[in-house]
Protein backbone atom coordinates (compact mmCIF):
# COMPACT_ATOMS: atom_id res chain seq x y z
CA UNK A 1 0.00 0.00 0.00
CA UNK A 2 1.39 3.41 -1.02
CA UNK A 3 1.28 6.77 0.78
CA UNK A 4 -0.16 9.76 -1.11
CA UNK A 5 0.20 13.45 -0.24
CA UNK A 6 -3.00 15.34 -1.06
CA UNK A 7 -4.39 18.86 -1.26
CA UNK A 8 -8.10 19.53 -1.41
CA UNK A 9 -11.16 21.31 -0.07
CA UNK A 10 -13.52 20.23 2.68
CA UNK A 11 -16.35 21.91 4.58
CA UNK A 12 -13.81 23.66 6.80
CA UNK A 13 -11.80 25.01 3.86
CA UNK A 14 -8.49 24.01 2.27
CA UNK A 15 -6.92 20.85 3.66
CA UNK A 16 -3.65 18.97 3.14
CA UNK A 17 -2.40 15.66 4.42
CA UNK A 18 -1.40 12.11 3.64
CA UNK A 19 -3.43 8.98 3.01
CA UNK A 20 -2.59 5.32 2.42
CA UNK A 21 -4.13 3.58 -0.59
CA UNK A 22 -3.35 0.92 -3.20
CA UNK A 23 -3.39 3.45 -6.05
CA UNK A 24 -4.06 7.10 -6.87
CA UNK A 25 -7.72 6.47 -7.93
CA UNK A 26 -8.26 4.55 -4.68
CA UNK A 27 -6.82 7.50 -2.73
CA UNK A 28 -9.20 9.94 -4.48
CA UNK A 29 -12.16 7.65 -3.70
CA UNK A 30 -11.15 7.36 -0.04
CA UNK A 31 -10.83 11.14 0.27
CA UNK A 32 -14.22 11.66 -1.33
CA UNK A 33 -15.73 9.29 1.24
CA UNK A 34 -14.26 11.53 3.95
CA UNK A 35 -15.84 14.61 2.38
CA UNK A 36 -12.61 15.90 0.83
CA UNK A 37 -12.59 17.02 -2.81
CA UNK A 38 -9.01 16.41 -3.89
CA UNK A 39 -7.28 18.97 -6.10
CA UNK A 40 -3.87 17.25 -6.03
CA UNK A 41 -2.92 13.67 -5.14
CA UNK A 42 0.73 12.66 -5.50
CA UNK A 43 2.41 9.43 -4.44
CA UNK A 44 5.29 10.11 -2.06
CA UNK A 45 8.69 9.57 -3.67
CA UNK A 46 10.01 7.20 -1.00
CA UNK A 47 7.07 4.86 -1.32
CA UNK A 48 7.10 5.07 -5.08
CA UNK A 49 10.79 4.23 -5.17
CA UNK A 50 10.24 1.33 -2.79
CA UNK A 51 7.43 0.03 -4.97
CA UNK A 52 9.61 0.31 -8.06
CA UNK A 53 12.42 -1.53 -6.27
CA UNK A 54 10.06 -4.35 -5.31
CA UNK A 55 8.76 -4.54 -8.87
CA UNK A 56 12.30 -4.62 -10.22
CA UNK A 57 13.26 -7.37 -7.77
CA UNK A 58 10.21 -9.49 -8.55
CA UNK A 59 10.18 -9.09 -12.32
CA UNK A 60 12.66 -11.25 -14.22
CA UNK A 61 13.13 -12.88 -17.58
CA UNK A 62 10.93 -15.87 -18.37
CA UNK A 63 11.09 -18.51 -21.07
CA UNK A 64 9.43 -17.64 -24.37
CA UNK A 65 7.36 -20.81 -24.13
CA UNK A 66 6.00 -19.85 -20.68
CA UNK A 67 5.16 -16.31 -21.82
CA UNK A 68 3.44 -17.64 -24.95
CA UNK A 69 1.26 -20.02 -22.89
CA UNK A 70 0.54 -17.25 -20.38
CA UNK A 71 -0.62 -14.84 -23.08
CA UNK A 72 -2.66 -17.51 -24.89
CA UNK A 73 -4.48 -18.42 -21.66
CA UNK A 74 -5.09 -14.73 -20.89
CA UNK A 75 -6.44 -14.22 -24.41
CA UNK A 76 -8.78 -17.22 -24.17
CA UNK A 77 -10.23 -16.13 -20.82
CA UNK A 78 -10.79 -12.52 -21.92
CA UNK A 79 -12.40 -13.75 -25.14
CA UNK A 80 -14.71 -15.96 -23.05
CA UNK A 81 -15.93 -12.87 -21.17
CA UNK A 82 -14.27 -13.43 -17.78
CA UNK A 83 -13.55 -10.28 -15.74
CA UNK A 84 -9.92 -9.12 -15.88
CA UNK A 85 -9.47 -9.57 -12.12
CA UNK A 86 -10.63 -13.18 -12.33
CA UNK A 87 -8.39 -13.83 -15.35
CA UNK A 88 -5.36 -12.57 -13.44
CA UNK A 89 -6.26 -14.62 -10.37
CA UNK A 90 -6.51 -17.80 -12.46
CA UNK A 91 -3.21 -17.02 -14.20
CA UNK A 92 -1.45 -16.49 -10.86
CA UNK A 93 -2.71 -19.84 -9.56
CA UNK A 94 -2.18 -22.06 -12.59
CA UNK A 95 1.09 -20.88 -14.14
CA UNK A 96 4.17 -23.11 -13.96
CA UNK A 97 6.59 -20.16 -13.91
CA UNK A 98 7.19 -18.82 -10.39
CA UNK A 99 8.23 -15.44 -11.81
CA UNK A 100 4.98 -15.09 -13.74
CA UNK A 101 2.94 -16.23 -10.73
CA UNK A 102 4.53 -13.70 -8.37
CA UNK A 103 4.31 -10.86 -10.87
CA UNK A 104 0.68 -11.62 -11.73
CA UNK A 105 -0.33 -11.49 -8.05
CA UNK A 106 1.01 -7.93 -7.79
CA UNK A 107 -0.48 -6.96 -11.16
CA UNK A 108 -3.89 -8.20 -9.99
CA UNK A 109 -3.59 -6.06 -6.84
CA UNK A 110 -2.68 -2.99 -8.91
CA UNK A 111 -5.60 -3.53 -11.30
CA UNK A 112 -8.06 -3.95 -8.43
CA UNK A 113 -6.67 -0.70 -7.01
CA UNK A 114 -7.63 1.17 -10.17
CA UNK A 115 -4.49 0.97 -12.31
CA UNK A 116 -4.71 0.05 -15.98
CA UNK A 117 -3.36 -3.22 -17.34
CA UNK A 118 -0.65 -1.43 -19.31
CA UNK A 119 0.51 0.48 -16.21
CA UNK A 120 0.51 -2.66 -14.09
CA UNK A 121 2.36 -4.85 -16.60
CA UNK A 122 4.72 -1.97 -17.41
CA UNK A 123 6.21 -2.15 -13.90
CA UNK A 124 7.98 -5.36 -14.92
CA UNK A 125 9.92 -4.54 -18.11
CA UNK A 126 12.22 -7.56 -17.75
CA UNK A 127 9.20 -9.85 -17.94
CA UNK A 128 6.92 -7.89 -20.27
CA UNK A 129 8.69 -5.78 -22.91
CA UNK A 130 7.60 -2.50 -24.54
CA UNK A 131 5.76 -4.35 -27.30
CA UNK A 132 3.67 -6.25 -24.75
CA UNK A 133 2.68 -3.23 -22.66
CA UNK A 134 2.04 -0.96 -25.65
CA UNK A 135 -0.30 -3.50 -27.22
CA UNK A 136 -2.15 -3.87 -23.91
CA UNK A 137 -2.58 -0.09 -23.77
CA UNK A 138 -4.02 -0.06 -27.30
CA UNK A 139 -6.34 -2.97 -26.51
CA UNK A 140 -7.65 -1.30 -23.36
CA UNK A 141 -8.18 2.13 -24.89
CA UNK A 142 -9.85 0.71 -28.01
CA UNK A 143 -12.00 -1.86 -26.20
CA UNK A 144 -10.46 -4.69 -28.23
CA UNK A 145 -8.32 -6.32 -25.54
CA UNK A 146 -9.37 -9.83 -26.57
CA UNK A 147 -8.31 -9.26 -30.19
CA UNK A 148 -5.01 -7.66 -29.19
CA UNK A 149 -4.20 -10.51 -26.79
CA UNK A 150 -4.89 -13.05 -29.55
CA UNK A 151 -2.48 -11.25 -31.88
CA UNK A 152 0.07 -10.87 -29.11
CA UNK A 153 -0.04 -14.55 -28.18
CA UNK A 154 0.31 -15.51 -31.85
CA UNK A 155 3.29 -13.18 -32.21
CA UNK A 156 5.06 -14.54 -29.12
CA UNK A 157 4.52 -18.14 -30.25
CA UNK A 158 5.94 -17.46 -33.72
CA UNK A 159 8.85 -15.45 -32.29
CA UNK A 160 9.64 -18.34 -29.94
CA UNK A 161 9.63 -20.80 -32.85
CA UNK A 162 11.96 -18.54 -34.82
CA UNK A 163 14.39 -18.31 -31.91
CA UNK A 164 14.26 -22.10 -31.44
CA UNK A 165 15.15 -22.63 -35.11
CA UNK A 166 18.24 -20.45 -34.80
CA UNK A 167 19.30 -22.16 -31.57
CA UNK A 168 18.93 -25.58 -33.17
CA UNK A 169 21.36 -24.55 -35.91
CA UNK A 170 23.96 -23.60 -33.30
CA UNK A 171 23.63 -26.67 -31.06
CA UNK A 172 25.50 -29.10 -33.34
CA UNK A 173 28.66 -27.06 -34.03
CA UNK A 174 28.92 -25.84 -30.43
CA UNK A 175 28.59 -29.41 -29.15
CA UNK A 176 31.19 -30.76 -31.58
CA UNK A 177 33.68 -27.98 -30.84
CA UNK A 178 33.20 -28.41 -27.08
CA UNK A 179 33.75 -32.18 -27.27
CA UNK A 180 36.81 -31.67 -29.50
CA UNK A 181 38.34 -29.21 -27.02
CA UNK A 182 37.75 -31.60 -24.11
CA UNK A 183 39.30 -34.51 -26.04
CA UNK A 184 42.34 -32.44 -27.00
CA UNK A 185 42.86 -31.20 -23.43
CA UNK A 186 42.54 -34.77 -22.10
CA UNK A 187 45.12 -36.01 -24.61
CA UNK A 188 47.51 -33.16 -23.86
CA UNK A 189 47.38 -33.65 -20.08
CA UNK A 190 47.01 -37.42 -19.63
CA UNK A 191 47.87 -39.30 -22.84
CA UNK A 192 50.83 -37.49 -24.41
CA UNK A 193 53.02 -37.46 -21.26
CA UNK A 194 53.12 -41.28 -21.51
CA UNK A 195 54.54 -40.99 -25.02
CA UNK A 196 57.01 -38.34 -23.81
CA UNK A 197 58.56 -40.74 -21.29
CA UNK A 198 58.80 -43.44 -23.94
CA UNK A 199 60.45 -41.10 -26.47
CA UNK A 200 62.93 -39.89 -23.83
CA UNK A 201 64.12 -43.47 -23.30
CA UNK A 202 64.56 -43.94 -27.06
CA UNK A 203 67.26 -41.26 -27.13
CA UNK A 204 66.83 -40.48 -30.83
CA UNK A 205 66.01 -37.15 -32.52
CA UNK A 206 62.24 -36.59 -32.68
CA UNK A 207 60.48 -35.41 -35.87
CA UNK A 208 59.42 -31.74 -35.92
CA UNK A 209 55.63 -32.47 -35.71
CA UNK A 210 56.24 -34.61 -32.64
CA UNK A 211 58.36 -31.89 -31.01
CA UNK A 212 55.60 -29.33 -31.60
CA UNK A 213 52.90 -31.56 -30.14
CA UNK A 214 55.05 -32.47 -27.13
CA UNK A 215 55.77 -28.78 -26.52
CA UNK A 216 52.03 -28.02 -26.65
CA UNK A 217 51.38 -30.86 -24.19
CA UNK A 218 54.04 -29.55 -21.82
CA UNK A 219 52.66 -25.99 -21.97
CA UNK A 220 49.10 -27.25 -21.43
CA UNK A 221 50.05 -29.25 -18.33
CA UNK A 222 52.04 -26.39 -16.81
CA UNK A 223 49.74 -23.50 -17.62
CA UNK A 224 46.24 -25.01 -17.97
CA UNK A 225 44.87 -22.73 -15.22
CA UNK A 226 46.28 -19.63 -16.91
CA UNK A 227 45.03 -20.78 -20.33
CA UNK A 228 41.48 -21.29 -19.01
CA UNK A 229 41.64 -17.97 -17.17
CA UNK A 230 42.83 -16.25 -20.35
CA UNK A 231 39.98 -17.73 -22.38
CA UNK A 232 37.45 -16.68 -19.71
CA UNK A 233 38.95 -13.17 -19.61
CA UNK A 234 38.82 -12.89 -23.40
CA UNK A 235 35.15 -13.93 -23.45
CA UNK A 236 34.34 -11.46 -20.67
CA UNK A 237 36.19 -8.65 -22.46
CA UNK A 238 34.38 -9.43 -25.71
CA UNK A 239 31.01 -9.35 -23.96
CA UNK A 240 31.86 -6.02 -22.33
CA UNK A 241 33.01 -4.62 -25.66
CA UNK A 242 29.81 -5.83 -27.32
CA UNK A 243 27.83 -3.98 -24.64
CA UNK A 244 29.25 -0.68 -25.96
CA UNK A 245 27.69 1.10 -28.96
CA UNK A 246 30.89 0.90 -31.00
CA UNK A 247 31.51 -2.75 -30.15
CA UNK A 248 27.99 -3.97 -30.89
CA UNK A 249 27.90 -2.09 -34.20
CA UNK A 250 31.29 -3.47 -35.28
CA UNK A 251 30.54 -7.08 -34.28
CA UNK A 252 27.00 -7.06 -35.73
CA UNK A 253 28.31 -5.60 -39.00
CA UNK A 254 30.99 -8.31 -39.16
CA UNK A 255 28.41 -11.03 -38.38
CA UNK A 256 26.25 -9.95 -41.33
CA UNK A 257 29.26 -10.35 -43.67
CA UNK A 258 30.18 -13.89 -42.57
CA UNK A 259 29.33 -16.36 -45.37
CA UNK A 260 26.21 -18.50 -44.79
CA UNK A 261 25.83 -17.37 -41.15
CA UNK A 262 25.44 -13.74 -42.25
CA UNK A 263 22.65 -14.74 -44.62
CA UNK A 264 20.87 -16.58 -41.79
CA UNK A 265 21.19 -13.55 -39.49
CA UNK A 266 19.80 -11.30 -42.22
CA UNK A 267 16.78 -13.54 -42.81
CA UNK A 268 16.07 -13.79 -39.10
CA UNK A 269 16.28 -9.99 -38.81
CA UNK A 270 13.82 -9.46 -41.67
CA UNK A 271 11.40 -12.05 -40.25
CA UNK A 272 11.53 -10.48 -36.78
CA UNK A 273 11.20 -6.90 -38.08
CA UNK A 274 8.21 -7.60 -40.31
CA UNK A 275 6.43 -9.83 -37.77
CA UNK A 276 6.84 -7.31 -34.94
CA UNK A 277 5.80 -4.25 -36.96
CA UNK A 278 2.87 -6.10 -38.53
CA UNK A 279 1.57 -7.17 -35.12
CA UNK A 280 1.87 -3.64 -33.71
CA UNK A 281 0.26 -1.83 -36.65
CA UNK A 282 -2.61 -4.33 -36.97
CA UNK A 283 -3.31 -3.84 -33.25
CA UNK A 284 -3.61 -0.07 -33.64
CA UNK A 285 -0.20 1.09 -32.43
CA UNK A 286 0.88 4.24 -34.37
CA UNK A 287 3.58 3.49 -36.92
CA UNK A 288 6.15 5.81 -35.30
CA UNK A 289 5.71 4.10 -31.94
CA UNK A 290 5.72 0.73 -33.70
CA UNK A 291 9.03 1.47 -35.43
CA UNK A 292 10.57 2.57 -32.13
CA UNK A 293 9.51 -0.67 -30.40
CA UNK A 294 10.64 -2.73 -33.39
CA UNK A 295 14.07 -1.08 -33.36
CA UNK A 296 14.50 -1.85 -29.66
CA UNK A 297 13.68 -5.52 -30.20
CA UNK A 298 15.73 -5.94 -33.40
CA UNK A 299 18.55 -7.87 -31.71
CA UNK A 300 21.11 -6.44 -34.16
CA UNK A 301 22.55 -2.92 -34.05
CA UNK A 302 22.78 -2.63 -37.84
CA UNK A 303 19.08 -3.44 -38.16
CA UNK A 304 18.23 -1.15 -35.24
CA UNK A 305 20.07 1.75 -36.89
CA UNK A 306 18.31 1.10 -40.21
CA UNK A 307 14.87 1.06 -38.55
CA UNK A 308 15.57 4.26 -36.60
CA UNK A 309 16.68 6.00 -39.81
CA UNK A 310 13.46 4.82 -41.46
CA UNK A 311 11.50 6.20 -38.50
CA UNK A 312 13.15 9.61 -38.92
CA UNK A 313 12.22 9.55 -42.61
CA UNK A 314 8.59 8.68 -41.81
CA UNK A 315 8.50 11.43 -39.16
CA UNK A 316 9.54 13.92 -41.86
CA UNK A 317 6.63 12.78 -44.05
CA UNK A 318 8.43 10.20 -46.20
CA UNK A 319 7.67 6.54 -46.84
CA UNK A 320 8.96 3.56 -44.90
CA UNK A 321 10.26 1.70 -47.95
CA UNK A 322 12.52 4.43 -49.33
CA UNK A 323 15.17 4.54 -46.54
CA UNK A 324 15.21 0.73 -46.28
CA UNK A 325 16.58 0.55 -49.84
CA UNK A 326 19.90 1.98 -48.67
CA UNK A 327 20.52 -0.74 -46.07
CA UNK A 328 22.18 -4.09 -46.86
CA UNK A 329 19.79 -5.92 -44.54
CA UNK A 330 16.52 -5.63 -46.45
CA UNK A 331 16.44 -7.33 -49.89
CA UNK A 332 14.81 -5.51 -52.85
CA UNK A 333 11.81 -7.87 -52.77
CA UNK A 334 11.07 -6.93 -49.15
CA UNK A 335 11.40 -3.21 -49.86
CA UNK A 336 9.13 -3.52 -52.91
CA UNK A 337 6.44 -5.41 -50.96
CA UNK A 338 6.56 -2.82 -48.16
CA UNK A 339 6.15 -0.07 -50.76
CA UNK A 340 3.12 -1.85 -52.24
CA UNK A 341 1.64 -2.24 -48.75
CA UNK A 342 2.05 1.48 -48.08
CA UNK A 343 0.49 2.48 -51.40
CA UNK A 344 -2.50 0.16 -50.98
CA UNK A 345 -3.10 0.95 -47.30
CA UNK A 346 -2.50 -2.69 -46.31
CA UNK A 347 0.96 -2.40 -44.78
CA UNK A 348 0.19 -4.68 -41.83
CA UNK A 349 -1.09 -7.48 -44.09
CA UNK A 350 1.89 -7.16 -46.43
CA UNK A 351 4.34 -7.24 -43.52
CA UNK A 352 2.63 -10.38 -42.22
CA UNK A 353 3.06 -12.08 -45.61
CA UNK A 354 6.74 -11.14 -45.70
CA UNK A 355 7.18 -12.53 -42.18
CA UNK A 356 5.53 -15.84 -43.15
CA UNK A 357 7.76 -16.10 -46.22
CA UNK A 358 10.93 -15.41 -44.25
CA UNK A 359 9.98 -17.87 -41.52
CA UNK A 360 10.14 -20.53 -44.24
CA UNK A 361 13.39 -19.02 -45.51
CA UNK A 362 14.91 -19.32 -42.03
CA UNK A 363 13.86 -22.99 -41.96
CA UNK A 364 15.65 -23.60 -45.26
CA UNK A 365 18.72 -21.62 -44.17
CA UNK A 366 18.99 -23.58 -40.90
CA UNK A 367 18.78 -26.87 -42.80
CA UNK A 368 21.45 -25.72 -45.27
CA UNK A 369 23.72 -24.49 -42.48
CA UNK A 370 23.42 -27.77 -40.58
CA UNK A 371 24.16 -29.77 -43.74
CA UNK A 372 27.25 -27.63 -44.37
CA UNK A 373 28.56 -27.72 -40.82
CA UNK A 374 28.33 -31.50 -40.32
CA UNK A 375 31.09 -32.45 -42.81
CA UNK A 376 33.15 -29.40 -41.78
CA UNK A 377 33.08 -30.50 -38.14
CA UNK A 378 34.02 -34.06 -39.08
CA UNK A 379 36.98 -32.82 -41.12
CA UNK A 380 38.01 -30.50 -38.28
CA UNK A 381 37.98 -33.34 -35.76
CA UNK A 382 39.82 -35.64 -38.14
CA UNK A 383 42.57 -33.12 -38.87
CA UNK A 384 43.15 -32.06 -35.25
CA UNK A 385 42.85 -35.37 -33.43
CA UNK A 386 44.30 -37.36 -36.33
CA UNK A 387 47.21 -34.93 -36.61
CA UNK A 388 48.06 -35.40 -32.92
CA UNK A 389 47.91 -39.20 -33.23
CA UNK A 390 50.10 -39.24 -36.35
CA UNK A 391 52.65 -36.91 -34.71
CA UNK A 392 52.90 -39.29 -31.76
CA UNK A 393 53.47 -42.35 -33.95
CA UNK A 394 56.04 -40.77 -36.27
CA UNK A 395 59.00 -41.63 -33.96
CA UNK A 396 57.76 -45.21 -33.72
CA UNK A 397 57.54 -45.48 -37.51
CA UNK A 398 61.03 -43.97 -37.75
CA UNK A 399 62.42 -46.49 -35.26
CA UNK A 400 60.82 -49.42 -37.10
CA UNK A 401 62.34 -48.17 -40.36
CA UNK A 402 65.79 -47.96 -38.79
CA UNK A 403 65.50 -51.49 -37.38
CA UNK A 404 64.62 -52.84 -40.82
Amino acid sequence: MAVFAYKGRAGSGAVTGEIEADSRPAAVTALRAKGVIATSVQEKAVKAAAGAAIAKKLGGRVKDKDLAIYTRQFSTMVDAGLPIAQCLQILSEQNDSKTLRDVTVRIAADVQGGATLAESFGKYPKTFDHLFTNMLAVGESGGVLDVVLQRLSGYIEKAAKLKAKVKSAMVYPVTIISVACLVIIFMMIFVLPTFANMFKNMGSELPLPTKVVMWMSDMTRKYIIFILAGVAAAIYALRRYYATDQGSMLIDTFALKVPVIGMLIRKVAVARFTRTLSTLISSGVPILEGLLITARSAGNRVVEKAVMQARQHVTAGGTLAEPLKATPVFPPMVVHMISVGENTGALDAMLSKIADFYDDEVDAAVTALTSLLEPMMIVFLGVVVGGIVVAMYLPIFKMVTLVK
